[in-house]
C-alpha cells in the first residue's frame, strides 16, 4: 500500500485495529507500516511544545526538551481576555509543531479553578467557565487551523491533585452542567479539537476513561464530537471497559494489546465498537498528514517570540496604582532613580512546573530588558528563590538599596517549589520572608511598586499597605522581561483582568467546607457556587473581584440597552469611551441575573465580554449576543438545560463588582412542563398550564356543592402549595380523595 493511500479500518487484521488504540510509546501512536499507517508524534503542550531530546526512545524526560517558545501559561494568557490574540499563540505553537513533526499537542486544559489552591491552577484558565470556554477555544482553533491537532483535557473535574490518580469527585448534575462541563462542550461544538484527553479522577464512581456516559453518551451523542478520546498518561485501569465505553487510544502503552484482540473475540466487544474506535485513529492520522509530510520548515524565532511578548503585555494586571506611581519615566533626564529588589527580576519564574515545563528559544529578564533599553537601576536580590529560611545579608542588601532609590520595583511571588503539578498548596500565603523585606524595604522607601509571579492567586491584603503600586503578572512565559518593562515604563497601558477572585482568606472560598476531600472521596457541596458566583451571591467582601484590573486611561460605558431577539434571546449594545488622554483597552463585561427561579441560582453570571482598544477620547459602540443557554439553568427535573419566563437582568461593567448599568429583558421561556400526577402539589397543578384549568374547575365544583370547598385563607394556602395531591384526605378526609381523583381523571382528558 502506498504512502498516498489513506486506509480504512476494513482493510485492517482484528489485530492491527487493536493495536491502533495503544500507543507505540510514550509519545508516539502506534503506526500500521504495512498499511500506510504512521505513528506520528503527540506530546505535551499546553502553553508551547515540550519535545523530549529523548523521544525517539519513548522515555518520559520532563526536564531535557528541544528548544520552543514558552508563551505565558493560562494563568496568566487568561487575564488578556482576548481570544484573537489567544488564537495568534495557537498558530505559532503549531507551526512549531510543524517543524518538530509532532501531531497533535497536548492543550489546552479547561478544568475549572474550583480552588486557588489547585496545585495545576497555573495551567487552567478560570473560576467561570465562559470565560474557560471562550478563550481556550482560540488555542484549539489557531493550533488546528495549520493541520496540527489539540487535546483539550482534562475531561472532566480535574479541579485537584491530591489524590488526582483516583479520587472521587462527587458532583451533582447541575454544577457538572453550568460549570465543569461547559468550557469542554463550547470547544467541542465551536472548534471540534481532534482529540481529548480524560482525567484520572472518578466521577460519581467511575474513572473517566471508562465512563460511557461521559464519554459517549455527553460527548458524541449529545455534543456531537467527532475525534478521538485519549487516556492522560496512565489513567486507562482496564482496556476493555475503557474502549466499551469510547477511550480510542491508552497513552502510554501497557503493551497489552491482546486484551482487545480476546475481547473481540470471545465478544466482550463488539466488533463496530472496535471498528469505530480504530476508524477514528485512522481518522486522526489523516487529518495530521498534510501538516507531518511538510520538510524542512523552520518557525521564525523572533517573530513567535514577540507573540509572546504581546501575550505577556496583555496578562499583566494592574490591582493597585496609588497617587499614580506607575507608570515611571525612562526618559534619562526626567527618571527617577530606580531599585530593582528581588530575585525573580534575574532569575524570572515564567512557567510551571510538571509535564509542561519547556525550554525557552530565548529568556529575557527583567533586568536584561532595562540593561538593553538603557535604563539605569540598582539591583538587590533580596531573597533566594527557595522555601529556606531569610538571608540576613541580602535582607540588608536590599534595604540599603532601597534606601538610595526614589522607587523600588520590588519582585516577590512563589518558588516553583511553592506551587506545581502533583501537589495542591496548603496556603496562599507568600513565603514569609519576603513578606518580611517587603516591610523593611517599605520603612526604608515609602514609593514601592510590588510585581508578583505566581500560577495561582495568592494573598494580598496582609502586605498591601507597604505597597503604593502592585502589578499580577502571574507567569509570563519567555519574554516576560520586555513585556513588564513595556507596562512599567508606560510604553502600554495594563489592560489585564482577573481571571480568578482574589479572597481575602481562603477559608472564604465554599469549597474549603471539602477541600481537599477524605477517604478517597471529594464532595463538590457548593454545587454552581464556585468563586464569584459564591462571593457576589452572599456578599463576600473580597479582595479583588473577578473581572478585575485598572488601566492608565479612564473609561466609561454609557447608553446600555438591550432587545429582544426572539423568545429566549437578546442582544446588548453599550458605547465605551477612552475618557483619558492615553491610548488603552477597556474589557466590557456582560452578566446575566435571573429573576426568582425555582431553584437557586447565582446572582449573576458571565456571558459574554469584548476587549476594546480605544484612542485618547475615542468611543465606540459594542454588541454581545446573548443565545439562549446565558439564560438557562441544567434542571435535573427535566434533565434539560431550562429557561423559565420571566425577567431577567443584564448588567454590563467592568468586573463582576463594578456594574455600569442594568437594564431589564423578559423572556417567554421554553415552555417545559412535567407531566402533573397524584405527587404533583397542589402549587405545582396552579401553576402548570393545564393544572391551572383543572385548580379552576375544582374551585367552581366547590362552589356549586360538588366537592368539598377549599377553604381560601393564608393557613389552607400554606398547607395546599406544598402538599402532593395524595395527601389531601390529611387536610378534606374522604373529600380531598375525591379532590385529587377529579384532578387526574381531569388532566387524563386534558393531556390526549
Amino acid at each position: 500500500m502506498s504512502e498516498s493511500t489513506y486506509p480504512s479500518v476494513k482493510d485492517l487484521t482484528l489485530e492491527e485495529k487493536a493495536s491502533l488504540t495503544s500507543g507505540g510509546d510514550a509519545w508516539h501512536l502506534q503506526g500500521v507500516e504495512a498499511k500506510g499507517i504512521p505513528g506520528y508524534m503527540i506530546t505535551d503542550g499546553p502553553h508551547g511544545l515540550r519535545k523530549s531530546l529523548t523521544s525517539s526512545t519513548g522515555e518520559t524526560d520532563l526536564d531535557n526538551s528541544v528548544p520552543a517558545t514558552c508563551f505565558p501559561p493560562a494563568a496568566g494568557l487568561s487575564s488578556s481576555w482576548n481570544p484573537e490574540l489567544i488564537h495568534k499563540v495557537g498558530e505559532a505553537m503549531a507551526e512549531e509543531c510543524i517543524q518538530e513533526k509532532v501531531a497533535v499537542i497536548l492543550g489546552p486544559g479547561v478544568n475549572i479553578k474550583r480552588n486557588p489552591l489547585g496545585g495545576r491552577c497555573f495551567e487552567y484558565w478560570s473560576e467561570d467557565p465562559y470565560l474557560a470556554g471562550h478563550e481556550a477555544i482560540g488555542i484549539v482553533a489557531g493550533v488546528q487551523s495549520k493541520g496540527v491537532g489539540t487535546s483539550l483535557k482534562h475531561f472532566a473535574a480535574n479541579n485537584q491533585e491530591t489524590d488526582r490518580l483516583r479520587v472521587d469527585a462527587r458532583i451533582s448534575q447541575r454544577a457538572l452542567r453550568e460549570i465543569y462541563l461547559p468550557a469542554f462542550e463550547h470547544i467541542v461544538k465551536t472548534a471540534q479539537p481532534w482529540t481529548i484527553m480524560c482525567s484520572y479522577n472518578r466521577i460519581n464512581g467511575v474513572h473517566s476513561a471508562q465512563n460511557h456516559w461521559l464519554l459517549t453518551d455527553v460527548l458524541r451523542d449529545e455534543w456531537g464530537f467527532e475525534g478521538i478520546v485519549m487516556s492522560d498518561w496512565g489513567a486507562d485501569h482496564d482496556r476493555v471497559a475503557s474502549l466499551n465505553a469510547g477511550l480510542n487510544l491508552e497513552m502510554p502503552p501497557s503493551y497489552t494489546d491482546d486484551q482487545i484482540v480476546y475481547a473481540a473475540r470471545d465478544g466482550r466487544i463488539a466488533p463496530a465498537q472496535l471498528d469505530r474506535m480504530a476508524q477514528g485513529m485512522i481518522d486522526l492520522i489523516n487529518k495530521a498528514r498534510a501538516a507531518m509530510s511538510i520538510d524542512g520548515y523552520r518557525f521564525d524565532v523572533d517573530a513567535h517570540d514577540e507573540v509572546a511578548h504581546q501575550a505577556a503585555i496583555e496578562s499583566i494586571v494592574l490591582l493597585k496604582n496609588d497617587d499614580a506611581i506607575l507608570p515611571l519615566n525612562a526618559d534619562p533626564a526626567a527618571a527617577r532613580k530606580i531599585a530593582v529588589i528581588g530575585e525573580f527580576a534575574r532569575t524570572p519564574r515564567y512557567q510551571g512546573g510538571g509535564s509542561s515545563h519547556i525550554t525557552p528559544t530565548k529568556l529575557t529578564s527583567f533586568l536584561d530588558t532595562l540593561a538593553e533599553r538603557g535604563i539605569k537601576a540598582d539591583f538587590a536580590p533580596g531573597f533566594t528563590l527557595d522555601l529556606e529560611p531569610a538571608d540576613p545579608a541580602l535582607e540588608s542588601e536590599a534595604v540599603e538599596t532601597a534606601k538610595n532609590a526614589d522607587v523600588v520595583l520590588m519582585f516577590l511571588g512563589l518558588p516553583e517549589a511553592a506551587e506545581s503539578e502533583g501537589f495542591d498548596r496548603d496556603t496562599l500565603d507568600m513565603p514569609a520572608k519576603q513578606i518580611a523585606l517587603l516591610e523593611q524595604v517599605a520603612a526604608a522607601n515609602q514609593n514601592v511598586v510590588v510585581v508578583l509571579s505566581n500560577g495561582s492567586v495568592v494573598s494580598v491584603a496582609p502586605w498591601a499597605k507597604n505597597a503604593k503600586g502592585i502589578l499580577e503578572s502571574w507567569l509570563l512565559g519567555q519574554s516576560g522581561g520586555p513585556a513588564l518593562a513595556d507596562v512599567i515604563f508606560g510604553q502600554v497601558s495594563p489592560s489585564g483582568k482577573l481571571a480568578q477572585s482574589i479572597p481575602l482568606d481562603i477559608n472564604d472560598d465554599p469549597s474549603m467546607l471539602n477541600w481537599p476531600g477524605e477517604e478517597g472521596h471529594v464532595d463538590y457541596g457548593e454545587g454552581v457556587f464556585v468563586g464569584y458566583r459564591y462571593y457576589d451571591t452572599y456578599g463576600k467582601v473580597v479582595d479583588y473581584p473577578f473581572g478585575y484590573g485598572l488601566s492608565y486611561a479612564t473609561f466609561e460605558i454609557a447608553d446600555v440597552a438591550a432587545a429582544k431577539t426572539g423568545a429566549n434571546t437578546a442582544t446588548v449594545t453599550a458605547t465605551v469611551t477612552n475618557t483619558s488622554d492615553v491610548d488603552a483597552s477597556e474589557t466590557v463585561q456582560v452578566y446575566v441575573a435571573p429573576g426568582k427561579a425555582d431553584v437557586a441560582r447565582p446572582k449573576h453570571e458571565l456571558k459574554g465580554f469584548t476587549k476594546v482598544f480605544l484612542k485618547a477620547g475615542e468611543s465606540k459602540t459594542v454588541t454581545i449576543d446573548l443565545d439562549e443557554r446565558a439564560f438557562a439553568y441544567w434542571s435535573e427535573k427535566y434533565n434539560d438545560w431550562h429557561v423559565e419566563a420571566g425577567e431577567y437582568a443584564i448588567e454590563v461593567g467592568v468586573s463582576s463588582r463594578d456594574i455600569a448599568g442594568t437594564v431589564a429583558v423578559a423572556l417567554d421561556g421554553d415552555g417545559k412542563t412535567q407531566p402533573l400526577t397524584e405527587w404533583s402539589t397542589y402549587g405545582e397543578w396552579e401553576a402548570d398550564p393545564f393544572g391551572a384549568k383543572i385548580v379552576a374547575a375544582v374551585a367552581a365544583a366547590g362552589e356549586a356543592g360538588e366537592l368539598t370547598k377549599l377553604l381560601d385563607n393564608a393557613m389552607m394556602r400554606m398547607f395546599l402549595n406544598s402538599m402532593p395531591i395524595n395527601s389531601l384526605s390529611t387536610l378534606l378526609g374522604e373529600g380531598g380523595k375525591k379532590i385529587a381523583k377529579f384532578m387526574v381523571d381531569e388532566y387524563a382528558k386534558l393531556a390526549k
